[in-house]
């Protein structure tokens, strides 16, 4: 027994016309070109186009290609600054985390001096020694926290002495 079954592809919903190409959307300088090369092989011999007719048309195909050569050149200026914009955000990251890890390096190496007897030259350079209580960080600047209760920077300890 035969069955009268419709094939699924058949159904409307299925259906995909063809693509019908027509060519560019926006003509170009050649196809400018091309018309104008095409309007003067069939022009009326006994009525030729005048000559200001054809310096206008010359000189809009000028113009034409005068900006479609700005465009291009504008697109490669987006294209390099968007490349720029992308490399000194990845040497940014980069900077920072060599920042990051100079100042992990900084602490280690300042750090080494907790518990230890620095000297400096305090007011009216005069010599003045302390034990290191802690290390802290001021912006930039290294400061070292004494058992004394000053705060002097890294930079100023002339002696370090070990107890």
């Amino acid at each position: 027994m035969a069955t009268n079954a419709i094939d699924s592809s058949l159904y409307l919903s299925n259906y995909k016309p063809a693509e019908r190409k027509t060519g560019q959307q926006t003509l170009g300088k050649d196809d400018f070109l091309k018309i104008l090369i095409a309007q003067l092989e069939h022009q009326d011999p006994l009525n030729p186009m005048e000559d200001k007719e054809f310096i206008s048309q010359m000189a809009s195909f000028s113009s034409l290609e005068q900006m479609m050569n700005m465009s291009t050149l504008m697109q490669k200026f987006i294209d390099s600054q968007s490349s720029t914009y992308e490399k000194i955000a990845s040497m940014s990251d980069a900077l920072q985390q060599l920042v990051q890890q100079q100042s992990m390096q900084s602490l280690a190496r300042y750090s080494e001096l907790i518990g230890k007897q620095v000297e400096w030259h305090g007011e009216n350079s005069e010599v003045k020694s302390a034990l290191v209580k802690s290390v802290l960080q001021q912006g930039t600047k290294w400061m070292l926290e004494l058992d004394s209760g000053d705060v002097i920077s890294a930079s100023d300890v002339t002696k370090v002495t070990q107890l």
